[in-house]
């Protein structure tokens, strides 16, 4: 871990020395990290660009949380006792680069994360514009509406994971939490939209469906695929209001585990939660639901965007059903979650805001479950790199089995943090 982390650094510095002169801080067709990336949701498409040479932008994030939480269930199996002080400190390390008239390069790697406190590569992808690396002009009419990924990365279903937390580029996500059924997987694969300036946009992509990269057989194969597909339309209509609509899918046919709500191992936002009073080791995943389909699932998930004034209100409608081989028949897992946002001050430097986040869910033992959380937040961006939040988080677990862990479950608090992103 050592000899990692020493390397990396040694990295960080090569590279910040070597590219110190060469620095742009706004990339072509880049969601910023920083206040400037809020509400941005898939990477800007403009093909009028300012390549004048290789640019290496050197970026990060670092997160810090003080978390005073309680915990209780039904008593008949303890949870572990909670209090009240700081989480690990998480850190990410950017590369960002424009390689090329119209393609760029994206890789983040988690210095620090909850699960693995050693660095380790997130992914990366290229982000191609313009194909002018092939031919200059080469189908011109056709990129500017077009734009193209590749690589080992986050996939873009649904909108709700352009504002959730990412390890510590926490910046964009105004509470603390991300959602209950947190949506996230890294995945080989291809992206391709198409967006037009009156604010349709489309996007189909296929992936290898696998979290971690390997050839060895599984029931007699590497593995399947999953399809991913969105729709949807997005338009500044005044200088006062902006509407967003979008529906997204997501289809494994057959895959040898199904990641979507188990990939994150930067882990749930609240640390050490709801775990057993004899578990020996943290569960990363404290806090969230996973509804533990194996191998096969259909997830849809419609976003509605608001943004009037200062006033912007973001939804979720998540429908899913899925199974393993061992099951004869489909589950179904729901959620939903609605958040209203007032953003306030000078550069809209403030902001409050709640979120209400339910599912509903049939485990594999065949009960039905339900969780609700209802979160209240509130923000201060200090600079356009640093914003210090505050969360009230109070979440129930209900329905559960009789003896299961999370029988009666509930915690609730405060969670303060501190994100800092360039």
């Amino acid at each position: 871990m050592k000899t990692i982390f020493k390397n990396t650094l040694i990295l960080v510095a090569i590279l910040i020395g070597f590219n110190l002169s060469a620095q742009k801080r706004n990339l072509d067709n880049y969601r910023q990290p920083d206040k400037n990336g809020v509400n941005v949701f898939e990477s800007p498409k403009d093909t009028t660009t300012n390549f004048d040479g290789l640019k290496v932008k050197v970026g990060g994030a670092f997160a810090l949380q003080f978390q005073a939480l309680d915990n209780e269930n039904s008593g008949l199996s303890p949870l572990k006792e909670v209090g009240y002080n700081f989480n690990l400190a998480t850190a990410n390390f950017d590369l960002d680069v424009a390689l090329y008239d119209g393609l760029n390069l994206h890789l983040r790697t988690y210095l620090s994360s909850r699960h693995h406190h050693e660095p380790y590569v997130k992914g990366g992808y290229f982000q191609i514009d313009k194909l002018d690396f092939i031919s200059e002009g080469f189908l011109e009419d056709l990129m500017k509406n077009v734009t193209i990924k590749i690589g080992h990365m986050e996939n873009n279903y649904g909108d709700a994971h352009f504002r959730r937390s990412d390890n510590a580029q926490a910046i964009y996500n105004p509470f603390v939490g991300n959602l209950i059924m947190d949506a996230f997987t890294t995945e080989v694969g291809g992206e391709i939209y198409y967006r037009t300036k009156s604010g349709f946009l489309a996007m189909v992509g296929l992936t290898n469906g696998k979290l971690n990269q390997s050839v060895e057989k599984s029931d007699g194969t590497t593995g399947g695929a999953t399809f991913l597909a969105k729709l949807g339309y997005d338009k500044q209509i005044n200088d006062d209001f902006r509407l967003r609509l979008t529906g997204s899918l997501l289809n494994t046919g057959y895959a040898p585990n199904v990641y979507l709500y188990a990939a994150d191992r930067a882990g749930s936002r609240y640390y050490n939660i709801m775990q057993s009073e004899s578990a020996t080791s943290d569960d990363f995943r404290s806090g969230r639901f996973n509804p533990a389909f194996k191998n096969q699932i259909t997830a849809v998930m419609i976003n509605p965007f608001i943004k009037y004034g200062g006033l912007e209100v973001f939804g979720t409608i998540e429908l899913t059903s899925g199974r393993s081989l061992s099951e004869a028949d489909d589950r179904k897992a729901d959620q939903y979650a609605g958040e209203v946002i007032y953003r306030f001050g000078k550069n809209e430097n403030f902001y409050v805001g709640t979120r209400y986040n339910t599912v509903s869910a049939e485990l594999a033992s065949g009960d039905d479950i339900n969780i609700d959380r209802f979160q209240l937040g509130a923000g201060w961006f200090m600079t356009n790199n640093i914003l210090v939040k505050a969360e009230y988080v109070n979440q129930n677990y209900k329905d559960y089995p009789t003896g299961n862990l999370l029988e009666d479950g509930k915690f609730n608090g405060f969670v303060l943090e501190a994100a800092i992103s360039f």
